[in-house]
């Protein structure tokens, strides 16, 4: 960050009283602009005993498999929005959203919250966000081409979990490499 976004003047990174780490503060108006984690809200879409996943048609990870999730907007509830980023990126309606897992991401300030779901019906398409979308069994998810690791994560616990029907709810975190 270089400038205030109230009013316009550069700001400085320094420790602001009463704080424990640099901030980016400005001088002219004393405004302190706090930065945080993003969180990024996502969803497991299950039809019978088939996942719905989609080909990133974006970067990053362009031409990669991945379950529909992004960035959780101003105004929606975290469910809200892993719904929206389903239809966004598949045009599939999903519900009976339950959370299932949560991880850190600190090297890149991100949250992630992933949903169980239920697809209302098996009816998806490509989307602006996504070339191809498509019901995949267990033995057809291309693990070589899985877009995000946080990704792997949660289908390689969604599977582990499947054959019990009993899915607690779990936190992890990714390590930089």
């Amino acid at each position: 960050m270089n400038f205030c976004s109230q009013c316009g003047a550069p700001v400085v990174l320094k420790v602001p009283a009463d704080d424990d780490r640099p901030r980016h503060v400005c001088p002219s108006c004393g405004t302190i602009h706090y930065q945080n984690p993003k969180l990024v809200v996502g969803c497991i879409p299950v039809w019978d005993d088939q996942i719905l996943m989609c080909r990133r048609d974006i970067e990053p990870r362009k031409g990669y498999w991945t379950l529909p999730a992004g960035f959780l907007e101003n105004g929606e509830t975290a469910a809200d929005g892993a719904r929206r980023e389903t239809l966004e990126e598949t045009g599939a309606t999903v519900a009976d959203l339950t959370p299932y897992l949560m991880v850190d991401i600190v090297h890149i300030h991100q949250i992630y919250l992933m949903f169980r779901s239920r697809l209302l019906a098996p009816e998806f398409h490509p989307t602006r966000e996504s070339s191809e979308v498509k019901l995949l069994r267990k033995n057809d998810i291309p693990w070589d081409d899985i877009a995000f690791k946080v990704v792997e994560k949660t289908l390689r616990y969604y599977l582990q979990d499947r054959p019990s029907d009993r899915f607690p709810f779990r936190i992890d975190k990714i390590e930089k490499k």
